[in-house]
């Protein structure tokens, strides 16, 4: 399921907003979670996969908008829920709306290994995968 589950997201309501931020974080921000079987059974590869698509999928999407600002789609690992999340916003990678320390990031695999291998909280910030899917590249 979660694999369907971050499939659908590419076609989920979307705000893009650069004046309304938090519109944005309420209308594109995503839980995905799973329980410990399925977690068991998905792999690294297939995770980082189903979410470079939507990546891309919403690359295409935006371009379609005809939307030609700053967009960055990322995802973290929020180890304190247990989920990965992500969202799509109308910021660079440099501008994500995080209040705690966090670190941008291009290594998808790291994040989705800590949310798959149950990793718990730790002293390192937070790392967030980024994506340029807008006009202007970050």
């Amino acid at each position: 399921m979660l694999l369907t589950w971050i499939a659908e997201v590419a076609q989920e309501p979307m705000l893009l907003d650069p004046s309304d931020h938090q519109a944005e974080l309420d209308t594109n921000t995503w839980w995905l979670g799973t329980g410990d079987e399925e977690r068991r059974s998905l792999t690294v590869s297939e995770v980082v996969t189903a979410l470079e698509g939507v990546a891309a999928a919403l690359r295409i999407r935006i371009r379609a908008l005809g939307f030609t600002g700053a967009a960055t789609f990322y995802v973290w690992h929020d180890e304190q829920a247990g989920q990965l999340r992500c969202c799509v916003g109308s910021v660079t990678a440099q501008e994500l709306p995080f209040r705690s320390n966090h670190v941008p990031t291009r290594e998808l695999e790291p994040i989705v290994a800590g949310f798959l291998d149950g990793d718990g909280p730790g002293l390192p910030p937070l790392r967030v995968w980024v994506a340029s899917v807008g006009g202007v590249v970050s």
